[in-house]
């Protein structure tokens, strides 16, 4: 009798413990949700329910505020740590997740049948990764996956318009992808265009020759204002004299991405027309992520990215990383599939190497508000870690002024607000706007440049943004947030460049020309630094905003409309057209080499 009640209580536990575990998953509140499909996105029909997919989730970092205490005490000049960068394992000891966090998350992956063994845990455990079926992952999220066109890529990604988590896991989990950010790198907006409008040059003699010794070139040949070769960048931003002396510590990298390959045969013919004292010389191509390398289709920026970074930094080592993946959606396998989503394989696979180059250069971004905040804040922090490393990181502004199109939000609204960019208003990377012309260099009218949503105004651009806005008073009021971070921070040519593409020259423009040029004079000050004994630069906007900025030719001409206004001029000082204005590598050197 006794053994029957002690039997009857313990079904009776189990049975009122069971719906009780069940139901600590399942009180949901929402992560986040869209109002409407993201534009240039259409819904193409239900997503299989056995298809499968990596789901990442980002774990809350439990020391974060301290890795950013770090990173700047190791980027502020008037710091007693600067240059001092973290380890890789300095880093992710910072950044891993706390116990309590990890016990929770996975208790719940258990409670829905994810075995945990199969599980990668990247980044210190902070981002964890497992392959789920769309069924289960709208169970996990309280959501439902749908197949989703973009009718200008042509691309399809199951996405989900909104998503939730249970309510015990939001202070645990920043973000899980795939699920309503909805980019991927060909449906992005691109930073670079063909120009044919500008008639390309075989080779620029005329102006190479008079960069043989210190001080030849006086003045910018007038050539440059409309074409623009490593020649033309050389003498532009004074580094023609400087010869690399650190290429066996020293290295830059350029972010690819996917189907974009940088040629090596145009990289010699680029050199043969271009830079003919750097024939023979190379990159290295590093695949991510099952990136290709198809030398028979070279990519338009791919070529522009490595041809101007090698033009400018030459004999220092460059490298490639060709980030590929699978197809977003490939309905006919149930195989698992790449999330194909920007910036986390690189950052991941970056960050798990234990030595990283100490400049790099991206030029992708798009529309702020078509990237989920929560999404944004942990790509962002990845950012974060790579510059408490010593890295020093260049993205393009973006070529819509202001923005492009109506403008409109979309948060429901419609409001006409000017649209700023991401990755560009990320407060850890260092934004690259365009200019044109010589003697004076001008703002490139496409330059991107704003005021961000998301983030906050660091305190490292406090001073030069709020004499700008006081210098603005009521021009173009309500259209932007003056409390958020001010971009871009500084500038370089962005139009005409003379890029070598399957055997034949083309014109090419954009900040994406830009943010290499300018990341090519940033590693050439690295290489000084590491030839002298110091560390590299790390993070640049604590040191360019204040020990260096008397190292940029400002710019103060010209505007970057969009929205239906003229946006912003430049003007003396910081701007968001240009930022502090284009590099000068001999008074940088000075000032912070």
């Amino acid at each position: 009798m006794l053994s029957a009640s002690l039997l009857f209580l313990g079904l009776l536990q189990l049975a009122v413990s069971k719906p009780l575990l069940s139901k600590r998953w399942e009180e949901f509140d929402v992560k986040h949700s869209w109002v409407e499909v993201p534009r240039g996105w259409e819904l193409h029909g239900p997503a299989p329910e056995d298809y499968k997919f990596n789901m990442r989730i980002a774990l809350k970092q439990d020391r974060f505020d301290d890795l950013v205490t770090s990173l700047y005490e190791v980027s502020d000049p008037s710091h007693h740590k600067y240059g001092q960068h973290l380890s890789k394992e300095e880093v992710e000891a910072l950044v891993a997740p706390h116990p309590e966090t990890v016990d929770l998350v996975d208790s719940w992956l258990t409670a829905h049948d994810i075995d945990l063994s199969s599980a990668q845990r990247e980044n210190g455990g902070s981002w964890l990764t497992v392959v789920v079926s769309v069924d289960q992952a709208s169970r996990m999220l309280n959501t439902t996956y749908n197949v989703y066109r973009h009718a200008q890529s042509d691309d399809y990604v199951v996405r989900a318009m909104s998503y939730s988590l249970p309510a015990v896991l939001h202070g645990h989990i920043g973000t899980v992808a795939p699920t309503t950010y909805f980019g991927t790198m060909r449906s992005m907006k691109a930073t670079s265009r063909l120009q044919p409008q500008i008639k390309p040059i075989d080779s620029d003699v005329e102006v190479a020759h008079k960069l043989v010794g210190p001080g030849s070139l006086a003045t910018v040949p007038s050539s440059c204002a409309t074409t623009i070769t490593p020649a033309c960048l050389r003498a532009l931003y004074n580094t023609s004299t400087y010869v690399p002396q650190a290429t066996t510590k020293n290295s830059i990298g350029v972010a690819g991405y996917l189907d974009e390959f940088a040629n090596r045969a145009d990289l010699q013919t680029f050199f043969s027309r271009f830079r003919t004292d750097a024939v023979g010389g190379t990159f290295t191509t590093v695949r991510v992520q099952n990136g290709g390398d198809d030398q028979t289709d070279p990519g338009v920026e791919a070529n522009l990215d490595i041809q101007y970074t090698e033009g400018i930094t030459f004999p220092t080592p460059n490298i490639y990383y060709s980030t590929g993946g699978s197809p977003p959606f490939n309905p006919d396998s149930n195989t698992p599939t790449n999330t194909n989503e920007p910036y986390l394989d690189w950052l991941n696979f970056v960050l798990a190497q234990s030595s990283i180059p100490q400049t790099f250069t991206t030029s992708y971004g798009d529309d702020e508000q078509t990237v989920p905040f929560d999404y944004a804040t942990q790509v962002c922090n990845l950012f974060a870690q790579l510059g408490a490393r010593g890295a020093s990181i260049m993205f393009s502004s973006g070529d819509d002024g202001v923005g492009a199109g109506n403008c409109q939000n979309n948060d429901g609204t419609r409001t006409v607000r000017f649209q700023p960019n991401f990755p560009a208003s990320c407060p850890f990377v260092t934004t690259v706007g365009g200019t044109i012309r010589v003697a004076p260099e001008v703002a490139v009218s496409f330059s991107g440049g704003g005021f961000s949503n998301y983030f906050a105004r660091p305190s490292y651009q406090s001073t030069a943004v709020s004499t700008f806005l006081t210098r603005l008073g009521s021009t173009n009021a309500g259209k932007f947030n003056t409390t958020g971070r001010a971009y871009p921070d500084v500038a370089a040519q962005g139009q005409g460049f003379q890029v070598v593409i399957g055997g034949r020259v083309s014109s090419v423009g954009g900040t994406s020309a830009s943010s290499p040029t300018f990341a090519g004079v940033i590693a050439l000050l690295n290489d000084f630094r590491i030839s002298q004994g110091k560390s590299s630069l790390g993070f640049l906007n604590p040191v360019i905003y204040s020990t260096g900025v008397n190292g940029f030719n400002d710019i103060t001409s010209g505007s970057n409309p969009g929205c239906g206004t003229n946006g912003f001029t430049a003007s003396a000082g910081w701007d968001p057209v240009t930022g502090l204005g284009t590099p000068d590598f001999g008074k940088l050197q000075a000032l912070i080499g």
